[in-house]
């Protein structure tokens, strides 16, 4: 007699699904933008029905809001990876900078967090996402090298707002093909007249 296959746990399924249901997504507004895509296009990619897409999203703007979370999220983790307070600020601030601009460079990465994210959900969305992760880390390193005596009276959050600006700027050049180590030294000055040796 054969081994009959496990059943699957409804849990696995519904994971299972969603992954579809963001990679089917990710794929085409990273080939198309989110404005061309239809949800149709989606579930068929996802091999998915369109009932499953509502059972897990209320919209097309609430997978987008999920995709900005998900690719967000794994920013703030490659940053997070190679960043210490063992390191000096300015040390810490280049590793940060260089694993953000790695990060970005993923492919799709840099449209989706930087120009379809902030065209659908809207700045103020994207701000709070932004808090919730990757800003959440600049803000932490500036606390941390204003405790070391790194920083003067500059004000953290407007300075986490334009450094923020700044490393976007930065990553939309590298993933549209700019010199990413030109953009790593101009980085380092920019911090190294911010922050005291």
């Amino acid at each position: 007699m054969q081994d009959a296959k496990p059943r699957r746990k409804q849990a696995e399924r519904r994971a299972e699904t969603r992954r579809a249901l963001l990679g089917a997504a990710r794929k085409l507004i990273v080939a198309k933008g989110y404005a061309e895509t239809g949800t149709p296009e989606i579930v068929k990619d996802a091999d998915v029905t369109r009932g499953a897409l509502y059972h897990h999203f209320s919209d097309k703007a609430d997978l987008m809001r999920a995709l900005v979370h998900q690719e967000a999220a794994a920013v703030a983790s490659e940053i997070n990876a190679d960043t210490s307070t063992d390191q000096s600020p300015l040390d810490a601030f280049m590793a940060g900078a260089k694993a953000y601009f790695s990060a970005m460079s993923a492919p799709g990465r840099a449209r989706i967090l930087l120009l379809e994210g902030p065209a659908v959900l809207g700045l103020g969305e994207m701000a709070e996402t932004d808090r919730e992760t990757g800003g959440a880390t600049l803000l932490e390193g500036l606390r941390h090298a204003a405790a070391q005596g790194a920083i003067g009276d500059i004000p953290l959050e407007p300075l986490a707002d334009l450094l923020s600006s700044a490393f976007d700027r930065a990553a939309l050049a590298i993933a549209n093909g700019g010199d990413s180590e030109a953009y790593e030294q101009a980085t380092k000055k920019l911090l190294a007249g911010i922050l005291k040796a």
